[in-house]
């Protein structure tokens, strides 16, 4: 919590009229009841019409006063909490955007969401209720009770017997419902967990028929989480009912004894009618309290749920543009990219998902990976893009190791095509200049051109302002694929990966898009991983991978000779006399 609350540093003034304002307002209802005993004791019983108008008039002037103080200090307190909550999410978001793979692996994208939203949401809620209550209750709880020692001691005994009983009921039922209220914002992570994943899982759901499954296992925490909430919810409807019970009983009694004493004549009746009213606004003030110390306890759980994101340390360490930059300069190896027995494990697996991997490539060579699913392809090229570090071994870009890089000068040498396509709304045009925001047209439709995509985009009534929805939802797989690679091609990177991304094309395309990356620049070397062998066939060097080792290594030629995984591979598509099967 200590962690979010140096935000609030630019909002100390807001931080502090809004409880003085609060506390103006609360000093003016404090002197509500005492106007109005003096008009029943003296304009009533005296019948004096003017004494009753110029009171009248100064309890009207107080509400004014009051409304305004009021407004006031929600002005400043809703101020200050959403210039807060606004800090951070920015500071978070920017976090978030700092971590690695490894980090968002283990924190999970449901639950980033829901700090984002939810918990941020209950964090300005609380503050905002804190700012504006946490001095006005108290001292409206503590002002009447000296308020009823003024007007009557003898009977102001019954405040101090019934705001401690009152209290017992009020923060004992917050203490039963506090820990209720954490266990349904978790049900609320798992809910939202559960519907993220149905929704951006809805087309595999249905093709496989899981609509029903699916439906049940969300009604079953749905479920879940309204018990959770009823129970919580009934626990805290009993404190309407038991504390207005106990206020009616002291009300009773303090009429009993101011009758009492009015016949003694040591009270008069305005007397009794503002002990009535101090008693009802020490109960509503004392509920105020209970349910601000609720939603304050909630929102405390939150921003330390937020906190908990904000203590993640990304593992990677980059290095400064100006570290080592003299040293690549004078570089003098004729290696691109090394791989020097690298092994890797994720975090929380049993086994190594890279063996001592080995091997080195030159500049301008074109690479191929290939192996069975599961069999490590997607995590080495992760590693080259340091996406991970290598838990054992080396990685090297032009002669150098690659956490001496900075992050930016790293990624402006490596453009990366993922396996999951991943387009942003916007245009084609936005999409394209991720890859180089300073971009001509003429940029965009020579990239368009090598990634096979200029002919269907010409075809598009905007061409390269029309719109895409979020995910590429109105384009077909192998047209969202064409564009991601173009959106590589645009930066003009000296290494090229292309992750399984020519999947979704024909032989023909994949084919015309192969021959159009190796007639560009000479230098720029070439990552493909491909479950084809015939994506491969004409790379420099082709990796087999099975179970994170490396099985084979070598020309297609090679491969077939002396592979027997690739031999396994290449018949399974091709056949054993080389036809396509």
């Amino acid at each position: 919590m200590k962690k979010l609350l140096i935000y609030l540093r630019d909002y100390k003034k807001e931080s502090i009229l809004a409880p003085a304002f609060k506390m103006l307002e609360a000093t003016f209802d404090l002197l509500v009841p005492l106007v109005m005993a003096a008009i029943i004791n003296t304009g009533i019983a005296n019948k004096d019409k003017g004494y009753i108008l110029s009171h009248c008039g100064l309890l009207i002037l107080l509400g004014v006063i009051g409304l305004t103080c009021s407004i006031t200090a929600q002005y400043f307190a809703a101020k200050a909490s959403v210039g807060f909550c606004t800090k951070v999410r920015h500071v978070l978001f920017s976090h978030i955007q700092s971590l690695g793979f490894a980090e968002m692996d283990k924190l999970g994208t449901s639950t980033l969401i829901t700090r984002m939203t939810s918990d941020i949401n209950q964090v300005q809620s609380g503050l905002n209720l804190f700012l504006r209550l946490f001095l006005r209750s108290p001292f409206i709880v503590f002002g009447s009770i000296v308020m009823a020692f003024i007007v009557s001691p003898k009977a102001a005994v019954i405040f101090v017997v019934t705001i401690p009983l009152l209290s017992i009921v009020v923060f004992g039922i917050m203490l039963i419902t506090m820990p209720l209220y954490r266990k349904v914002q978790g049900s609320l992570d798992g809910i939202l967990g559960i519907t993220r994943e149905n929704l951006t899982g809805v087309r595999v759901i249905r093709a496989f028929g899981r609509e029903e499954q699916e439906k049940d296992r969300f009604e079953e925490n749905n479920a879940l989480l309204v018990r959770s909430q009823l129970l919580v919810g009934k626990i805290s409807a009993l404190m309407n009912p038991l504390t207005y019970v106990m206020i009616n009983l002291a009300v009773v009694v303090i009429l009993n004894t101011g009758a009492v004493q009015i016949h003694l004549g040591n009270m008069q009746q305005g007397d009794v009618v503002a002990l009535v009213n101090y008693m009802n606004q020490i109960l509503i003030e004392l509920v105020k309290l209970a349910n601000l110390i609720i939603q304050v306890t909630k929102a405390m759980a939150c921003a330390e749920r937020v906190a908990s994101v904000l203590n993640v340390e990304p593992e990677m360490e980059f290095s400064c543009p100006e570290n080592n930059a003299k040293n690549r300069k004078t570089g003098t190896s004729d290696e691109e990219v090394a791989f020097d027995h690298v092994s890797f494990t994720y975090g929380g697996a049993g086994a190594e998902t890279l063996s001592n991997i080995h091997f080195t490539v030159k500049k301008g060579q074109t690479v191929g990976i290939i192996g069975g699913t599961g069999s490590g392809k997607s995590t080495l090229v992760n590693l080259l893009a340091r996406f991970y570090d290598a838990t054992d071994g080396q990685i090297r870009i032009g002669g150098h190791d690659i956490r001496s890089y900075s992050r930016e000068e790293l990624r402006g040498k490596i453009g990366m095509v993922m396996q999951k396509a991943q387009l942003f709304s916007g245009t084609i045009r936005s999409n394209l200049l991720w890859g180089n925001p300073g971009a001509t047209d003429e940029m965009l439709w020579a990239a368009l051109e090598t990634a096979q995509a200029a002919e269907f985009v010409q075809k598009k009534e905007k061409q390269l302002d029309e719109p895409v929805e979020q995910g590429g939802r109105n384009l077909s797989g192998g047209q969202k694929q064409r564009l991601t690679i173009a959106r590589a091609l645009v930066e003009d990177p000296k290494i090229l990966i292309l992750d399984d991304s020519a999947s979704a094309l024909d032989f023909a395309t994949d084919a015309a898009l192969r021959k159009a990356i190796r007639e560009l620049d000479k230098e720029m070397t070439v990552f493909i991983v491909s479950q084809r062998t015939s994506s491969l066939m004409h790379a420099d060097l082709i990796l087999v991978l099975d179970d994170g080792k490396t099985v084979g290594m070598g020309t297609h030629e090679e491969l077939l000779g002396n592979c027997p995984v690739y031999q396994e591979i290449y018949e399974s598509q091709f056949g054993k006399a080389g036809e396509t099967a």
